[in-house]
């Protein structure tokens, strides 16, 4: 757990630092945090686990089958890794890849895809350029600082290994985000991953 302080008084910021916390506090898997901005990462958490439900579309199963009254426990093993299906749609991987990037995207191109909609790959154009489940029309609306924080905390979590329409490889084996030895990563058998938002 990481446990962040404040000086007294911090004023209009506090909410913000509160946030940040809770992050910290309700992040499912174990975070890489060398190097990053740790105020970024525990909001881009708070973000992504309270706020956008981004493990339920984004992980298949997104929850543990209640047992001894455990309820709603994130499915850590296959978090953020895709594979949920929506009709002809399945959702995308958006954990880094072997160069620490979410989804294989660098922040302007994360970005662009929240602001626009439009899919990178063009899987379906039949139906137009835009991503047909995800609701980047309510995400695009959110701050820079917000997307900023969206991104850098998915590339502090757990890279896990794609399927068809992924790269083989896609973690790294072996290697971390900044290219050193002793990467956490963690592949998923069994999954089907393709990439769609």
């Amino acid at each position: 757990m990481v446990v962040l302080s404040y000086p007294a008084g911090a004023g209009a910021d506090d909410q913000d630092h509160s946030r940040t916390q809770q992050g910290f506090n309700i992040a499912p898997v174990r975070l890489s945090l060398h190097g990053r901005n740790h105020e970024l990462v525990g909001l881009g958490s708070y973000l992504v686990n309270a706020v956008g439900g981004c493990n339920d579309c984004h992980t298949n199963p997104p929850y543990l089958a209640p047992s001894l009254g455990a309820v709603n426990q994130v499915n850590t093993a296959a978090y953020l890794g895709g594979g949920v299906v929506f009709g002809p749609f399945v959702s995308r991987n958006i954990t880094p890849d072997k160069t620490g990037l979410p989804a294989g995207l660098t922040f302007g191109e994360f970005l662009q895809l929240i602001r626009t909609g439009i899919d990178p790959d063009q899987l379906h154009p039949q139906l137009g350029p835009y991503l047909q489940v995800m609701p980047w029309p309510a995400y695009r609306n959110l701050t820079d600082r917000d997307l900023r924080a969206i991104y850098q905390y998915l590339t502090t979590i757990p890279c896990l290994e794609g399927g068809p329409g992924e790269p083989p490889n896609r973690c790294g084996a072996g290697m971390n985000r900044s290219g050193f030895s002793g990467r956490y990563c963690e592949p998923v058998g069994g999954l089907v991953r393709r990439r769609y938002l």
